[in-house]
Order: C-alpha cells, then sequence, then structure tokens
C-alpha cells in the first residue's frame, strides 16, 4: 500500500505527535495504533475515537456533541475534499490550548464510542 503521505498529505507535526502520545498514555482504556500513517486512539470494541491527520486532531462524538462542539469552533473532517468522515470534528485550537478540556472532550469521545457495537473482528 502507497504511504498516503505520497497522496499530497504531511506528516503530522512532531510535537503534535508528542502531545497526543502523552495524552492517549493517561486514559484507560485507550489502544494506540496508525491509521493510515497517523497515530489514532481506538476504544476496546475496535473503533477510533480520536486521532491525528496532518497537522489537525480529529474527535468522533455524539450528534449533540458534535453541535456542540461545531458551535464551540469545531469543524467537519474531510481527509479529502468532498469525502467527510460521518460524526469526526477536527478540535478547535481554544479546546486543544486547554488541556482540561481537551480530556473532556476526549473521555466524551471514548463514552460515545465505547457505546458502540464492537467492530467485527477480521
Amino acid at each position: 500500500m502507497a504511504s498516503p503521505h505520497a497522496a499530497g498529505w504531511s506528516k503530522s507535526p512532531p510535537e503534535l505527535i508528542a502531545r497526543f502520545e502523552e495524552t492517549m498514555a493517561g486514559i484507560p482504556g485507550a489502544s494506540v495504533r496508525k491509521m493510515f500513517g497517523y497515530p489514532a486512539a481506538f476504544a476496546s470494541n475496535g473503533h477510533m475515537f480520536t486521532g491525528l491527520h496532518q497537522d489537525r486532531w480529529i474527535i468522533r462524538l455524539s450528534d449533540g456533541a458534535r453541535a456542540e462542539l461545531a458551535a464551540a469552533g469545531g469543524t467537519p473532517f474531510a481527509p479529502m475534499p468532498g469525502r467527510p468522515m460521518r460524526e469526526y470534528l477536527v478540535l478547535p485550537g481554544a479546546v486543544l490550548a486547554d488541556a482540561g478540556a481537551l480530556q473532556v472532550w476526549l473521555g466524551r469521545s471514548l463514552a460515545y464510542t465505547e457505546g458502540l457495537p464492537a467492530k467485527a473482528k477480521r
């Protein structure tokens, strides 16, 4: 499989990767692995709940929580133009700048994602 970075995607900044890894280490139940070449965190049921894409930190949320985060500056996540990922938003800079707010949103994301049916094993 070709690297996603060959498609014009840039690598995540090292400082964002370090912050992601440090933050995820403090979240019980999260497992971290790469998704399309970027760090991502998965719930125990196999679903991704948060991750990085280029210089953006994305998060999976319920309809109500997405509306709340959108009102606070979150934007829809579309890894390719015209191809938004349903249920995912890009975290706004104000949330990323506030460690407490980031933890709250990640907790909400993990709780929502844990409530989804488990992914089928391959």
